[in-house]
């Protein structure tokens, strides 16, 4: 897709819509989902999402003050990752799977810029269940932005400098009752120390 300062690919068909249903099923009832908190302004708030971390051995993760210590792969998962690895030939070692339970779930702005993810970190984000809207934001041109819709059974590829340059988010929205899972797939190269 074309963007300035950076790198997007939007495959709106990876997975078939009956593909897409039963992988949605699955991880609903497969992974360790948790609800973390953050500290704003010195006062834990609740994320407003559910999340689970998954990969290697000692790809532990830190944003917002939160430390991820990975599960194991689950077979759904490992089998994802090897087929977007296959696509992409690029290898992942951790996903972050984010359960948005309804619309009023939501993800502000940020960027994948954790010195976890290394300089220009390569990122796929498997959308399954509930179609949102991803929206993108320039850093410096605030008036630069792009909203993409991610159906069910799609993959976004985020890379290049993309995350020094772009803020994300994914709004909330309230006509929708449905749950959307997200896997973003990347690659630890300096773990965080716990």
């Amino acid at each position: 897709m074309p963007i300035r300062d950076g790198e997007l690919w939007l495959a709106a068909d990876f997975l078939s819509p009956s593909d897409s249903q039963l992988t949605l099923q699955r991880l609903l009832a497969e992974l360790a989902w948790r609800q973390d908190s953050i500290a704003l302004f010195g006062r834990p708030l609740a994320i407003p999402r559910l999340q689970a971390w998954y990969g290697d051995a000692g790809c532990s993760y830190r944003y917002s003050g939160v430390t991820l210590q990975p599960h194991p792969w689950s077979p759904t998962l490992l089998a994802l990752k090897t087929r977007i690895e296959t696509l992409l030939q690029e290898p992942f070692n951790a996903v972050l799977a984010n359960l948005y339970r309804d619309g009023n779930d939501s993800v502000g702005w940020h960027a994948d810029n954790e010195p976890e993810l290394g300089e220009n970190p390569l990122i796929a984000s498997l959308s399954l269940g509930a179609e949102r809207r991803f929206c993108l934001r320039h850093r410096r041109h605030k008036t630069r932005t792009q909203t993409l819709r991610l159906p069910a059974g799609s993959l976004l590829v985020m890379a290049g400098t993309l995350q020094h340059h772009w803020l994300h988010a994914l709004p909330k929205s309230r006509v929708i009752d449905q749950p959307r899972i997200n896997l973003s797939f990347r690659s630890i190269v300096h773990p965080h120390n716990a």
